[in-house]
């Protein structure tokens, strides 16, 4: 009991250097969203829209690596940025920035085929109007990502659920260091081995908060685009 009162005064008193590790937190995660929107969700609708040699086989490995291992993403990218590897001379490693890169990675393949899976069915209904009128490629890839805005958004969502807990590549390319990389995961991680448990628990209670927003979002957005669909368009 004595544990869960001093967590809930770190929480409600604002604690400096829990928000710090917060607020670390959510700038990488956010930031490795965005560039796996960027990157992914123009790929995954070039997929659902055109058909070119080698097209099933990028399907299958972007479905495949949804399931991606954060440890293995984390040594590929400790690999790269190491002294030795061929970005090392960025100096990227132990830094937000190698998190960054390790999450964007990690989540790169869930908007990708997320998004893929929100544009093919628009693709097959809008077709024929599309052909009709010859709509250019860069026209065509613009107005179907917005009409599966809804979907787009949920796989944004997913990438970023699937970030803001990620512990594996973000230990490893980050280092945990104090003031600099530690992150709400590997900060429970760490606090729990060496028993400050109001630590832990403060930041669990808001991890499971950010979850909890995240998936009452993702279902919301669930139930509009169901209205939608029932009420044709």
């Amino acid at each position: 009991m004595e544990t869960l009162r001093a967590a809930w005064d770190l929480v409600s008193g604002f604690d400096p250097a829990l928000y710090a590790i917060i607020g670390l937190s959510l700038r990488v995660s956010l930031s490795a969203v965005a560039l796996a929107l960027l990157l992914g969700a123009p790929a995954g609708a070039a997929l659902a829209i055109w058909d070119f040699p080698g097209k099933r086989v990028l399907v299958v490995l972007s479905n495949s690596l949804m399931a991606l291992p954060p440890v293995v993403v984390g040594l590929a990218v400790y690999l790269l940025l190491s002294r030795a590897g061929p970005l090392g001379r960025f100096g990227l490693l132990f830094t937000p920035g190698a998190m960054i890169i390790a999450q964007t990675v990690l989540i790169l393949p869930i908007i990708l085929a997320l998004t893929r899976a929100a544009v093919l069915p628009l693709k097959r209904e809008y077709a024929g109007l599309m052909a009709a009128l010859d709509v250019a490629p860069a026209l065509k890839l613009r107005t179907l990502l917005w009409d599966a805005r809804i979907g787009v958004t949920t796989a944004v969502l997913a990438g970023f659920g699937r970030a803001i807990a990620e512990v594996g590549a973000v230990i490893i390319v980050g280092g945990n260091i104090n003031g600099v990389t530690r992150v709400m995961t590997t900060t429970i991680a760490l606090e729990t081995s060496r028993g400050n448990l109001e630590l832990a628990l403060a930041l669990g209670v808001i991890l499971v908060a950010i979850a909890i927003l995240v998936n009452m979002v993702i279902y919301a957005l669930g139930q509009i685009g169901q209205r939608y669909q029932e009420g044709g368009g």
